[in-house]
């Protein structure tokens, strides 16, 4: 069923975007910026930026709903972004600043995002972009190829690079990749 899930979502041309950052990472005791969305959070801003760009298009973030408190963080974290920064403020022409919470029971398109997720965590692995934890063969096996189509990408947006949809922080608290 989860790879019929898949296919329909690559037979619907649907988009995945993701940001991997490794098990271990922890936000520094001394970290300045506890306020501030981390480094992963606002690639993965940015390339939904860069689909609805192409696409001409507003869109909104949908997110499943975790801890209240976690997610009010969540929510003023993205807004000070949006309306602080001057990155965030030019995606706010495009991304609304402000995401929804649902809960994944009660919908099935996020419960497919949740799918993608965990198939992402254990068997998606880019080894030339540094993503190179263990994985379960089985999940690799079963979802690599799907996924990799699901991704967005963006040969050149005026950077000199390609970007992906499913990306790798080795450490979403330092600057540099």
């Amino acid at each position: 069923m989860a790879q019929g899930i898949v296919k329909l979502l690559v037979d619907m041309d649907a988009v995945v975007f993701a940001t991997s950052i490794p098990r271990r990472a922890r936000r520094p005791a001394n970290s300045r910026y506890q306020d501030f969305l981390r480094k992963d959070q606002v690639f993965l801003f940015e390339r939904f930026y860069y689909f609805l760009e192409e696409k001409n298009e507003p869109g909104v973030i949908i997110m499943d709903e975790t801890e209240r408190i976690q997610d009010g963080r969540f929510v003023v974290r993205m807004e000070k972004y949006f309306s602080k920064t001057e990155n965030g403020r030019k995606r706010a022409c495009l991304v609304v600043p402000t995401p929804l919470f649902v809960s994944s029971h009660t919908a099935i398109a996020v419960q497919a995002a949740d799918l993608c997720i965990y198939a992402i965590n254990w068997g998606f692995r880019l080894p030339s972009r540094g993503m190179d934890a263990e994985t379960r063969p089985e999940i690799a096996d079963m979802f690599g190829a799907g996924l990799s189509r699901l991704q967005y990408k963006k040969q050149d947006h005026g950077q000199g690079f390609e970007t992906f949809g499913i990306t790798y922080v080795r450490n979403p608290y330092k600057a540099g990749r």
